[in-house]
Formats: structure tokens, sequence, C-alpha cells
């Protein structure tokens, strides 16, 4: 192979940290490590590390949390690490052109769908809404554009059938760690060809939000499954029950008939709901303070039938 390189890592959550554990342990040499503020999370909302940030100070690499990337401050600290090359794997801040330009191989960026499907921010759930068979791992010459950079590889996998976002996520982020670091030597080459993406063919996948959890049961089971499926483990699917709101983190579509969010039948094999077209299943839900259960054991707590869900009132 060509001599190893040196690197300068930018990421913030897990899927990122994963592609920095795979360089750490690669023949190539992490120099310097870019992650997002310490956040506050927890009932506490203490500040915390990003996953990465954990990962790289636990193997004694220099980390760096900028607010931005602008100033010409940032800028020369950046320079100075003498990289050879900048790899971005869902960063969360946007890389000025300066940035770009900072490591004579640019910056390379791991990107979560088979670009130009799905560029922005949640990828991996989009591809489930949307019903797409597959999806994949896309390593991009970044650009200043949003996810718009000439593709230099790519790889497939299918998206199983009832498969979620978090399973999903936990199988990409292994892929596009195993793709950088067997793409580097002919990046260092110059031997990947870069390929302009086709901007016709692009979709954008927006982030998430909380409200978008709350399920619309005038849509068809089958896309209601795959809400379930896209929010979870994050925002997780969610309705209301006798004034209660009841999260749906497990649900499969069924043939039959029901009026929208009314329960059918509750027992040993869950609840069925009635939806716009065909019945969801219910199969593992949770109740405010509690922890997750099978829809079956709620169905033998209390009596369902007859119950609409979505209702405050009953």
């Amino acid at each position: 192979m060509s001599r190893p390189l040196n690197i300068v890592f930018a990421g913030t959550p897990e899927f990122a940290a994963t592609a920095l554990e795979a360089l750490i342990h690669s023949p190539h040499r992490v120099v310097a490590v870019y992650t997002q503020p310490d956040r506050p999370a927890g009932r506490g909302r203490r500040l915390t590390p990003s996953p990465v940030k954990r990962l790289a100070q636990a193997h004694g690499l220099p980390v760096h949390q900028p607010v931005t990337l602008r100033d010409e401050a940032t800028l020369r600290t950046l320079r100075g690490h003498g990289a050879d090359l900048m790899v971005v794997a869902a960063y969360g801040l946007i890389l000025p052109p300066e940035a770009l330009e900072a490591t004579p191989l640019g910056a390379v960026n791991i990107h979560a769908s088979l670009l130009p499907r799905w560029r922005g921010a949640a990828p991996i759930q989009h591809a489930i809404l949307a019903g797409d068979p597959e999806t994949g791992i896309t390593l991009m010459q970044m650009d200043e554009g949003l996810d718009t950079g000439a593709i230099l590889a790519q790889r497939a996998i299918s998206i199983g059938e009832r498969e979620t976002a978090g399973e999903l996520h936990d199988r990409l982020a292994r892929l596009g760690a195993e793709l950088l670091v067997e793409c580097l030597p002919a990046i260092a080459a110059g031997e990947l060809e870069a390929r302009p993406q086709d901007d016709s063919q692009a979709s954008y996948a927006a982030k998430l939000e909380k409200n978008q959890a709350r399920l619309d049961w005038n849509l068809p089971a089958e896309a209601l499954a795959r809400r379930v499926r896209a929010f979870n483990p994050w925002p997780v699917a969610q309705t209301r029950l006798d004034g209660q709101t009841l999260r749906i983190w497990q649900a499969r579509p069924l043939s039959g008939t029901g009026e929208p969010g009314e329960i059918v039948t509750a027992g040993r094999e869950g609840i069925m709901v009635g939806t716009g077209e065909g019945l969801l299943q219910l199969e593992e839900v949770q109740l405010p303070g509690k922890r997750r259960m099978a829809a079956a054991d709620l169905a033998n707590a209390r009596h369902l039938p007859g119950l609409r869900l979505g209702d405050d009132t009953t």
C-alpha cells in the first residue's frame, strides 16, 4: 500500500465513533479529532461529551471542539496539524472552503446513503420511511454544498423487512468504517475517480423532529409500520390511549379492516388497530413511566377492544 496517512477526523455521534475506531486500529495516524462542543444531556442536564470525544480521549488523541470553523485562529490550528487528509462523519458543523482546503487531499465524507439519494441529516430514517429496498454508504469528496460532492466509492446493502433505524444505523456505521479504511490507500495514491452526482436524482432527508412521532391512523398500515421502524430508537412512534401517551416500539402491517385508530382485537398476538388500509399489529409498547412491554401483556392487563387510539377521550 501507499504510505500511511496523517488524518484529521471530524465527527460527533456513535456513527462517527465507529469510523474513528477503525482509523485508530488502521495503519494510518489520527493526528487530531474535531467534534461538537459538549451538550447538556439526561435529567440533570449535565454537559456530556460526544461519543467521538470519549473515544478520542480514551486513546490520548488531541480533541478540538470549536463552535465554528470559520475563524482564522481555528483554521490556523487545523492547518497546523500537518495532516494529509480530513475525514468527516456526521460532524454537525459546516466546513467552509478554507477548512476543506486545509489538507492536501481535501476532506472525505462518510455518508449513510447511496448519494444522490437522501442528502441531508437523516438519510437512514428517510430510506425506511420511503420503503427503499436498499441503501448504503457513500465516500464523497466534500465541497461547499450539502452532500453534493463527487462520489469516490459506494457500497450498497439491502434494508431488512423489519429492520429499525437503530439496527440499520449500526450496520451502516460498520460498513462505512470498512469502506473508508479499504479505500484510503487509493485515495492517498489518487487512484479513485471522483464521479459527479446527478443532481436531478437528488432527494433530501430533513432532520427528524419530535412532533413527527405522532401516528396518523388514516395512513395505510404499511406506511405506519415503516414509521414505527424509522422512529426506533428516536423519537419513537406514539399515539394516545385513554389520555396517556402510548409509545410503539415494534409493529407490523396485516390485512384486515377496522376504523382508523380503533382497537379491533387484543390478545396473545398483540393489539390489532384499524388504519386507512389494513391493520397494524402492535407488538411492543410503552406507557409513561413504565418499561417497554409486549403488547400482549398490555392486552392482558386491561380491556382494549373498542377503544380508539389517537383520541384523548373514549
